[in-house]
């Protein structure tokens, strides 16, 4: 998904950190610690931030890029002692702000962290480190007969610790959960520097209080995985491939409640709108949109894929569906369309939201979208993970408008604000970061938010880590 999104319009709620005096010399203690491959003050902002289209800070102070576990340890030892914030960026292809440097800090990347340290099939698990993509695991584990079932759209060029870092969700979550229900165990490096592991490597396991689900999704403010063992599953002996055309989002939703009232349960779900359609016609060459107003594309998989396959056909083509069977490069065709999404963002201002509802309000919800686009003037397309939820409507205005950014701004306002009254919420999967900062408050009444502020202030007493982002 191609989008620009503007800097948030009010500042983040937690006050970074003012680094000690001298901090910026400070980095020649780092420097000569850990070498300068690892530490570079020079460094292009896109080195420094994620795809939101958020700027860094001004005066970031240097790209970290540790090479083993203890040289993150080197890094947070020596920004405890220096009051340095720290932020942890992965592959930087986020949408929410999260990995985006701030002022007097530096940005520790765990790129170099990449490596697959161990695949059992006897336990169903892969041990990682977080710099490892989501190809480079799928590649590890092929050989094997596995796979590690969350998929984000980005999975070929993200990371498993900024999936982590977020708990990215992706086009398997429909049967397979987001990443939290596939992450065992973590090797975390706390803001003092010291390493703690936590969780487990069998698959069931309820000692203690859940500090692994507790990390994940928690964007970098109460530690930097370094140490990742994941469940993995074997891989489907058969997949199958559904698209069905409908004339309007409704007939669409109408759809999706059959599917969910019936006993196959599809391992994706996605929902993709006319305009939508329309623009990957545009860039691709296809013809999508000519089969109707809304397609859903469905996937089971398993022993029991084609039968699967053949009762959800029937549920969707008597809600009005018109069912193609898809088989092997078609097949594939159609799923890299959904996930390469709407091709490049041509207008003046562009937001990509992430909000999800509960499947029964995907109707009401897109319908609401529309009323979005009538009342503030602007653009409005829609793809879903319709399996659970999960909306990515994209805002947009002209360049004819000389007020395109309040127009996208208020339409964001309103789509956030919608979701909740629909009994959702304000991310389903890319995170808070700064982007969302604006809205947490609408979501999170501020007792819950003092209780999450103070549990970062035990991992984190001096605010150092991913100060102003998330909570």
């Amino acid at each position: 998904m191609s989008t620009t999104t503007p800097a948030p319009l009010h500042p983040p709620a937690e006050a970074v950190p003012a680094p000690r005096p001298g901090a910026g010399k400070a980095l020649d203690e780092l420097l000569a610690q850990l070498g300068p491959d690892a530490v570079r003050t020079g460094f292009s902002p896109a080195q420094v931030t994620d795809r939101s289209g958020t700027p860094p800070a001004p005066g970031v102070l240097a790209l970290v890029r540790p090479a083993d576990v203890a040289g993150v340890q080197g890094t947070l030892r020596w920004a405890s002692r220096h009051r340095v914030p720290v932020v942890t960026r992965g592959a930087g292809t986020g949408l929410s702000g999260g990995a985006t440097g701030v002022a007097g800090g530096v940005v520790l990347s765990t790129e170099r962290l990449d490596a697959v340290l161990e695949v059992s099939p006897a336990d169903e698990v892969a041990r990682v480190e977080p710099g490892v993509l989501g190809a480079d695991l799928d590649a590890a584990l092929r050989p094997h007969g596995l796979r590690y079932a969350p998929d984000p759209a980005s999975w070929r060029i993200s990371s498993i610790g900024g999936n982590i870092a977020t708990n990215a969700g992706g086009l398997r979550c429909a049967k397979y959960g987001v990443t939290r229900e596939s992450v065992l165990a973590l090797d975390v490096v706390l803001a003092d520097g010291e390493l703690i592991s936590t969780g487990h490597r069998s698959i069931k396991g309820v000692t203690g209080l859940d500090l692994v689900g507790l990390f994940t999704g928690s964007e970098g403010t109460l530690g930097v995985v370094v140490g990742v063992t994941v469940r993995v599953r074997p891989r489907p002996v058969d997949e199958r491939t559904l698209a069905v055309w409908f004339d309007s989002v409704d007939d669409a939703a109408a759809g999706l409640l059959a599917v969910t009232a019936g006993a196959a349960r599809p391992a994706v779900l996605e929902l993709l709108d006319g305009q939508t359609l329309r623009d990957i016609d545009a860039h691709s060459g296809t013809a999508l949109a000519a089969g109707g107003e809304a397609l859903v594309l469905v996937q089971t998989d398993g022993h029991g894929a084609a039968a699967e396959a053949q009762e959800l056909a029937a549920a969707l083509s008597a809600a009005g569906g018109r069912v193609r069977h898809l088989a092997g490069a078609e097949a594939e065709e159609h799923w890299e369309l959904r996930r390469s999404g709407r091709g490049p963002v041509t207008e003046k201002v562009a937001v990509g939201e992430d909000v999800a509802v509960p499947k029964s309000q995907i109707g009401p919800f897109h319908r609401e979208l529309r009323r979005i686009a009538d009342e503030h003037g602007v653009q409005v397309r829609a793809v879903a993970h319709a399996g659970d939820g999960n909306f990515h409507p994209l805002l947009s205005a002209g360049a004819d408008l000389p007020d395109a950014r309040e127009r996208v701004e208020a339409a964001a306002d309103d789509l956030v604000a919608t979701a909740l009254r629909l009994g959702g919420t304000i991310s389903g999967e890319h995170g808070i970061g700064t982007a969302k900062q604006r809205w947490i408050g609408q979501e999170l009444p501020e007792r819950v938010r003092g209780l999450q502020r103070a549990v970062k202030a035990v991992f984190d007493p001096l605010g150092i880590l991913n100060p102003g982002k998330a909570l």
